[in-house]
């Protein structure tokens, strides 16, 4: 039987206290909310925090979707924070989009584990201002999320998006941009994230928007944060074994295996009609890593810039095709082991600054940003999958 749950749990689930996102849209009143600086939120006290990716998403009371136990007990939107207790196995036959059996187990409930991304709160004690002789610095953010506000003139389809639909524009874990600016706001210490980031790898899909955020949620990255992996080995001798069947990627040194993730790559479907399609299919063929850039602004649909909706600040991306085939970082979903994507293989934030920085050509974070030309090659990608 569905029920209403009560404030308390309704507070422990949020970890927002009174202010928290409640089980529909976020309403705001115009967009001088979207230029109002933003403190961090209270974020709930476990270990791992799980944010809800997308609205309507059922909480139920077992790890099922099965429409013959009446399981729903709540519905959750996006970025509700849960208490992330455990991934369990549980049963799905419902969903014919992706065929993950993983559930996330929260205090409450349980939540479809592909709607949930795994994060945590990690807060920074913030540089009082840009170090000597920088233009500014990249940082990473490493808590849930945190509330942006807008400097200057509206450009950017993201954040028109979030203006039209009502929803509070924000930084989410892993995610890593650009700061020229730092500032004291009534003792608070907030970085501006420029987003064109004046050239340092976002390439076409930049708007250049100004934000001003919590400086309390974002690392000061350093190039030690970004400094090779396995250097000593030749590298001749790294590969990268992408399996399209399984949707998994394993990085080697010779025949030793030394990473594994698992991904997810181009989906089969169109996702109109969910006919059958190549469009979106990661190609299956021989790759190599050619540009790689510490952070991007990625488009949807059409080609790099085109019109449609953007994400900015993807992560760690590792360019393996000259159509813009990418491994990456995906903070929007956690539908990993699943076809879902624009043709990218998708990977956690983690997981993608691990294989940055194992593979070649090695990107210093002054660089940010480096591209081959033919013939010159980087790390080989063998990408198989089986066909009928």
């Amino acid at each position: 039987m569905k029920r209403n749950l009560s404030r308390r749990d309704f507070l422990k689930l949020t970890g927002l206290g009174l202010s928290a996102l409640a089980f529909k849209p976020y309403l705001l009143p115009n967009y001088e909310y979207f230029a109002t600086p933003k403190r961090l939120p209270q974020f709930p006290a476990s270990e791992i925090i799980g944010r809800v990716v997308d609205n309507n998403i059922p909480l139920r009371s077992r790890p099922t979707d099965s429409p013959d136990l009446n399981t729903v007990i709540g519905t959750l939107n996006a970025d509700t924070l849960v208490e992330w207790n455990r991934e369990v196995i549980g049963s799905v036959t419902q969903n014919f989009t992706f065929s993950n059996q993983r559930f996330v187990e929260t205090p409450q409930g349980y939540v479809y584990g592909s709607n949930v991304q795994l994060t945590r709160n990690i807060p920074n004690t913030p540089i009082a201002e840009i170090p000597a002789g920088q233009p500014g610095f990249w940082a990473e953010v490493t808590v849930p999320y945190i509330d942006l506000a807008h400097e200057g003139a509206v450009f950017s389809t993201w954040l028109q998006d979030h203006i039209l639909y009502n929803f509070p524009p924000r930084l989410y874990f892993g995610q890593v941009v650009w700061i020229d600016r730092v500032r004291n706001t009534n003792g608070f210490i907030e970085y501006r994230w420029n987003e064109d980031a004046n050239g340092r790898g976002y390439g076409a899909g930049a708007y250049g928007e100004f934000y001003w955020a919590d400086g309390m949620g974002l690392k000061v990255l350093t190039e030690e944060d970004v400094s090779p992996i396995n250097p000593d080995v030749d590298p001749a001798e790294k590969t990268i074994s992408v399996d399209l069947d399984y949707q998994t990627l394993s990085c080697f040194e010779g025949n030793k295996e030394v990473f594994f993730a698992r991904i997810a790559s181009g989906r089969k479907y169109d996702p109109t009609t969910f006919a059958e399609t190549d469009q979106y299919a990661t190609p299956a063929t021989t790759l190599y890593t050619w540009w790689k850039l510490v952070s991007k602004d990625m488009t949807a649909g059409g080609t790099e810039g085109a019109s449609g909706y953007s994400t900015p600040g993807v992560p760690w991306c590792t360019f393996i095709d000259s159509n813009g085939v990418a491994i990456h970082g995906a903070f929007w979903h956690n539908a990993f082991g699943e076809r879902r994507s624009h043709g990218c293989i998708n990977v956690t934030p983690e997981e993608a600054k691990w294989i940055f920085r194992w593979t070649t050509p090695y990107v210093s974070l002054q660089q940010s940003e480096i591209k081959l030309n033919w013939p010159d090659i980087g790390t080989i990608v063998n990408s198989t999958e089986t066909k009928f």
